[in-house]
């Protein structure tokens, strides 16, 4: 294992660019298994969970050529079906969260697939229910082993239908929606998410020659094709590094830069941010947060405490709260955080309670955060990160902090970030990797 070795109290500046989505690459990357001819993606970022995905490909025999460090093209015209049946291909999607995106496509175009536990960050349940309703919409069938305890599941061929899901879910949806595309008929799924990264799916599948319509709502109607063919597709900045620049340059810049962040698809990140008194300045598709003493939290019109919750899109995504939570530690003013979707995405305030941190954990869901004002500095600690949303918010805080600070298991970080002590190095953070 590695560890990070942050010298707190460094002011960033400069320019910095966000990578590519993850959560929209592990999408469109398994995406190209629905058809036999190259599909080409570019800004794919080079971060661990993106790479396993693309080892797990190759083992089943996807042909990956890769251009540069982030511009692939995959071929999946020789697959080893056989292999999807193995000890070993189980053990690795039950360590890669991103692999239940597989079993859409692998179903829509072959008929059948198999399902492990996924494994991913270590948030509470998250549960695939959602997934297989909406393949039994669509005709499919399933086996349960108990002694490997996995799903076979078969399903030739799809027929298209209508189905309600029964919660919004990213994965749920990107899986039936390429599971849907070669199926017969018309299958149409409301209460479907609607994210820009599900979005972006459905336009490279409609590149790919599939009939998509509905696109950006919560209903989206899918009339299946014969057969897929190969396309270009260029994936977006990644709104949850975006979200992480602004709050590093909140708590410790003296400002910063962040350029291409795709402003359209932000949503109200952004305006979240300035709920807690940070200045953002747009400038056409980049944004501009400058150096500031003080930050004030916004309160309701009634005079009440603020209350930033998450919700499905274009409501505030879960995975920016632990950055949120961070910032608001030097705010002036008192915010509560209430964190919807995940029961266990909070235990890590824990860490910043010990740094020093005004935070009373209410519940798995909910913390009021108490701002400082700055006129308390986080202290240095030795943390862990366990998972990668918290891993970003803990190197936050120990970028802000006074003293020099240890965050184990950043696997976990890496995960999501691309070379990120790399880029925020050439800002002025003090990041040392080093091996445990």
């Amino acid at each position: 294992m590695e560890s990070f070795i942050i010298e707190g109290g460094h002011p960033l500046c400069g320019t910095i660019t966000p990578q590519g989505a993850k959560n929209e690459a592990l999408e469109v990357i398994c995406a190209t298994l629905l058809t036999a001819e190259p599909v080409r993606i570019a800004n794919i970022p080079d971060i661990l969970d993106v790479n396993n995905l693309i080892k797990l490909l190759t083992d089943i025999g996807v042909k990956v050529t890769r251009h540069t460090r982030n511009d692939y093209t995959f071929q999946a015209d020789t697959l080893n079906l056989d292999y999807l049946q193995s000890d070993e291909f189980i053990q690795k999607c039950s360590s890669l969260r991103g692999s239940v995106l597989m079993i859409g496509p692998l179903l829509g175009r072959f008929g059948k697939a198999t399902i492990a536990k996924p494994g991913g960050d270590k948030i509470g349940r998250r549960r695939l229910d959602t997934h297989f309703l909406g393949f039994k919409h669509l005709g499919a069938t399933f086996v349960h082993d108990d002694q490997r305890n996995v799903y076979y599941i078969e399903g030739k061929p799809l027929k298209g239908c209508y189905m309600l899901l029964d919660e919004a879910s990213i994965t749920g949806t990107a899986n039936v929606i390429m599971a849907s595309v070669l199926a017969k008929g018309t299958t149409t799924i409301y209460n479907a998410a609607c994210e820009p990264y599900i979005q972006q799916l459905c336009h490279m599948l409609n590149a790919m020659g599939a009939n998509i319509s509905g696109i950006a709502s919560n209903l989206i109607t899918i009339v299946g094709v014969d057969s897929l063919h190969g396309a270009s597709h260029r994936i977006l900045p990644d709104m949850i590094e975006v979200g992480s620049f602004i709050g590093m340059a909140a708590m410790i810049g003296e400002g910063i830069l962040i350029k291409d962040v795709s402003l359209k698809n932000l949503g109200i990140i952004p305006d979240t941010f300035r709920r807690l008194g940070i200045r953002i300045r747009e400038e056409n598709d980049d944004l501009f947060v400058p150096k500031q003493s003080h930050y004030a939290i916004d309160s309701f019109i009634d005079g009440t405490i603020m209350t930033l919750a998450d919700a499905p899109w274009p409501g505030l995504t879960p995975d920016l709260l632990s950055v949120l939570i961070v910032v608001a530690t030097q705010a002036r003013g008192t915010v509560l955080i209430h964190q919807k979707m995940f029961e266990s995405r909070l235990f890590f305030v824990d860490k910043l309670i010990d740094m020093g941190a005004q935070i009373i954990l209410c519940d798995p869901h909910r913390a009021v955060v108490v701002g400082h004002d700055r006129k308390i500095r986080l202290r240095a600690g030795r943390m862990t990160s366990p998972d990668i949303r918290a891993g970003i918010a803990l190197l936050i805080a120990a970028l802000s902090a006074s003293g020099t600070s240890r965050i184990a298991n950043i696997a976990q970080i890496d995960r999501g970030y691309e070379d990120i002590e790399k880029r925020l190095n050439e800002l002025g953070a003090h990041i040392t990797r080093v091996d445990d």
